[in-house]
């Protein structure tokens, strides 16, 4: 069994898209949620690993 990670970035403009790390597949969605459906299409088994940044003014 292949397993396939994504990383999944929040736009700037809104919504999210995805990247498969070491394969050439890309998923985007208006949602976060959305946006894992729409990457579900394409592995059997997949694991997101969410990270968020947050820039804070000093």
């Amino acid at each position: 069994m292949t397993e396939i990670i994504f990383l999944i970035e929040e736009t700037v403009e809104g919504g999210f898209t995805a990247r498969a790390l070491g394969e050439s597949i890309f998923a985007e969605g208006e949602t976060f949620e959305e946006t894992k459906r729409n990457i579900k299409e394409a592995a059997k088994l997949i694991r997101f690993h969410t990270v968020k940044e947050e820039v804070i003014l000093a």
